[in-house]
C-alpha cells in the first residue's frame, strides 16, 4: 500500500526514490526534504479519508483509494514545482549518509 501512493504521487516507487537519493539500507524518510516529507503526509492522510469515506474494504479498494489520495498530493506537487520553478523530489538527503568504516584487520 506505501508503495502504491508513494508511486502515485511521486512518479517513482519507494525503490527508485531511494536510488535516487543513494540510499542502500538507510531508511528514506530519514532523508526526505521538509516538502517530501509533507507530500508524502498529504498523501497518505488523503488515501486514509478516501478509504474511511468509501469504506474501502480488501487490498483492491485500498488500493484504489491510495491511487486517489496519491493524485491529491501529486496535482499540488506538481502545483507547486509549476508555482516555484524547482522539482520536489531531488536527489538531495536530509541527513548525511553515514561514512564507509573501515575495519582494520
Amino acid at each position: 500500500m506505501t508503495n502504491i501512493i508513494h508511486q502515485e504521487w511521486t512518479s517513482l516507487t519507494v525503490k527508485k526514490h531511494k536510488d535516487l537519493k543513494g540510499l542502500k539500507s538507510q531508511n528514506l524518510r530519514d532523508h526526505m526534504s521538509e516538502a517530501e516529507l509533507i507530500f508524502t503526509a498529504l498523501a497518505e492522510l488523503s488515501t486514509r479519508k478516501i478509504a474511511e469515506i468509501d469504506n474501502a474494504k480488501g487490498v483492491s479498494q485500498n488500493a484504489i483509494a491510495g491511487k486517489k489520495g496519491g493524485k491529491i498530493a501529486k496535482d499540488a506537487r506538481l502545483a507547486l514545482e509549476q508555482k516555484t520553478g524547482k522539482n520536489v523530489i531531488t536527489n538531495e538527503n536530509f541527513l548525511p549518509l553515514p561514512k564507509n568504516n573501515k575495519k582494520m584487520s
